[in-house]
């Protein structure tokens, strides 16, 4: 099964902090994916055992979809005020939720764990 475009991003932003690296090219992802243009406010919850690890909400109106996702994801894994930063280990078994506030209501979606 594959995964979103947007839980791949959320994924992989989190792999750039443990890669230590930059390694998602904003512009190609723009190109490709003109949505990620948008401005919508999210939320990501990251979940270990069905319990929450991470969460970071942004309401910035002004960022792009693709801002908003690599900052969260980053935030609710490693700048988490109530939970401990995420560890490699936790992030294989870590559920990401995606939560995307639309005009037309909430949007949800879900990206199971690396490995079960």
């Amino acid at each position: 099964m594959s995964r979103s475009v947007l839980l791949q991003l959320a994924r992989d932003s989190i792999e750039e902090v443990f890669h230590a690296q930059l390694s998602i090219n904003r512009n190609a992802l723009l190109k490709q994916h003109p949505l990620l243009n948008e401005k919508i406010p999210i939320t990501i919850n990251l979940f270990i055992n069905k319990e929450l690890k991470g969460s970071y909400t942004t309401k910035d109106i002004n960022q792009s979809l693709l801002s908003n996702i690599i900052l969260s994801a980053k935030k609710a894994a490693f700048e988490n005020k109530t939970k401990s930063a995420l560890k490699t280990s936790e992030y294989l078994h870590c559920d990401i939720e995606l939560l995307l506030d639309t005009p037309e209501g909430q949007l949800s979606e879900t990206d199971p764990a690396i490995l079960q």
